[in-house]
């Protein structure tokens, strides 16, 4: 049986989206992956474009307010926070707290922002194999 495992970060919008993209994509039989934020805006489409570098598309994917998962048991719920509030959610059987850049505060040019993603996403994709991978 899959574990589930729920991404959580602010706006559900780069850190959560990116986890739950790559853990779905090269995971996907032993975990189903999923994402949420406690203030959802819309997904980063700069970080669309460095999954799908990757050969990650997850242009699908949504972003959603964490109420979306209220009483669903999930086996693991990753809070994506770096600093700020890190949600409270009752229904995981385990909490794993890990603090990744969000990529909406880097600044400079399209070519720089989208370096800076890069390399959170190759930090969340290597910490997913390390994490995940051993399981």
């Amino acid at each position: 049986m899959k574990q589930k495992v729920l991404f959580v970060c602010t706006h559900n919008a780069g850190r959560s989206q990116m986890a739950e993209g790559y853990l779905n994509a090269c995971y996907a039989d032993r975990y189903e992956a999923f994402s949420a934020g406690t203030d959802p805006t819309a997904v980063n489409p700069s970080v669309v474009r460095a999954m799908g570098e990757i050969g990650i598309d997850i242009s699908g994917q949504r972003s959603k307010e964490i109420a979306e998962f209220d009483e669903q048991e999930m086996d693991v719920m990753v809070a994506m926070c770096e600093g700020g509030v890190c949600p409270f959610f009752p229904w995981a059987n385990e909490e794993i707290h890990r603090s990744f850049p969000d990529p909406a505060a880097l600044s400079g040019t399209d070519d720089e922002i989208l370096e800076g993603i890069r390399r959170i996403r190759d930090e969340i994709t290597g910490w997913i194999d390390e994490t995940f991978g051993e399981r």
